[in-house]
């Protein structure tokens, strides 16, 4: 006999940024580039700096305390917490497992999943499986990220591009025919060279020549990156529709990663959007990556855009390569 599944949805929602703002004509005294080069390119105007004292466990805690709240929830009723980044505090132990202490979560596995901007569909879609199968009740689930700790300001391509911050969501059962509808979830292997940090991990690990070569700072191949961007970003979305049973018309918000405006309306445009029916904030807060999403989708919520029975999409990629794309009936 066949598993009967719970509905899971989104109960919370919470998200943090620090208070540090990096403008365009703040990068312009750094490097050679304009406010209206970046702009006309990506969209960008502004992102958000970690102080020096912010590591990702304390942007993720302000975030998780805000997604807490807004479910009604203490942190000793958590049953599991997974952090999706690719700026952990320490390689050992996770930023999961730090946050879990932070919290006072000591009933909550904890883990973290690297798959860069993608990251946070990825987590939703594990942590969704916990809790239909009935192994867990309710997960909080992060995407946070602290990129300027891997940004090269002397890089005009790449400096331009990143930002800080991070958005939570509890999750747990909903009312049947709510939630999570599907996910298309996917990897692309070959292209792992185009956006990489090629030092610090087994293969080549910290030295003086890896330091004197910037071979800790996040490598990007632009034009191939958009290329795989516009693809992936219109398969996957046609795929997680197909898979929920639904057509695009369906679409009542679309929330999709924040790497580059003109990704996002190649995007809108293969699904014959308009605007008011998409979240753009990357003038704001500019690629956050595993937090992408997670922001836009809170902050979508606290500007009353969401109501209930509403059909979003979310769609990303990211290192690895790497897409995910998930449809969510709110």
């Amino acid at each position: 006999m066949k598993q009967q599944l719970r509905p899971v949805g989104i109960i919370g929602t919470g998200k943090y940024v620090p208070e540090q703002i990096l403008t365009n004509s703040d990068l312009e005294k750094m490097v050679e580039t304009n406010d209206e080069w970046i702009v006309s390119r990506t969209g960008i105007r502004e992102r958000h700096i970690a102080a020096p004292h912010e590591a990702t466990s304390d942007l993720a805690y302000e975030a998780a305390l805000k997604a807490l709240d807004s479910a009604g929830m203490k942190a000793e009723d958590l049953e599991l917490i997974i952090v999706a980044t690719v700026t952990p505090d320490s390689t050992v132990p996770s930023t999961a497992c730090i946050l879990q202490d932070k919290l006072g979560a000591k009933g909550a596995a904890a883990f973290d999943l690297s798959a860069a901007c993608s990251g946070f569909v990825y987590s939703l879609a594990t942590a969704t499986g916990f809790i239909q199968t009935g192994m867990y009740n309710n997960a909080l689930v992060i995407g946070a990220d602290t990129l300027s700790r891997i940004t090269d300001y002397t890089d005009r391509n790449t400096c331009v591009l990143f930002g800080d911050g991070a958005g939570a969501v509890i999750i747990g059962e909903v009312p049947e025919g709510r939630g999570f509808q599907s996910f298309d979830l996917g990897a692309e292997g070959s292209g792992g060279s185009l956006l990489n940090i090629e030092a610090g991990g087994s293969r080549l690990p910290a030295s003086h020549q890896t330091i004197e070569d910037k071979k800790h700072f996040l490598y990007m191949n632009g034009r191939e990156v958009f290329k795989f961007a516009v693809r992936v970003m219109g398969t996957a979305t046609e795929r997680v529709l197909t898979k929920a049973g639904l057509g695009k018309e369906n679409i009542d918000l679309f929330v999709p990663h924040q790497a580059n405006v003109r990704i996002i309306q190649s995007a809108m445009q293969r699904l014959d959007l308009p605007p008011e029916k998409c979240v753009i904030n990357v003038d704001k807060y500019a690629n956050t990556s595993a937090a992408s999403i997670p922001l836009a989708l809170v902050e979508a919520a606290e500007e009353g855009r969401i109501k209930e029975g509403d059909t979003l999409l979310m769609v990303g990629f990211g290192g690895g390569l790497t897409w995910g794309a998930s449809v969510l009936i709110w």
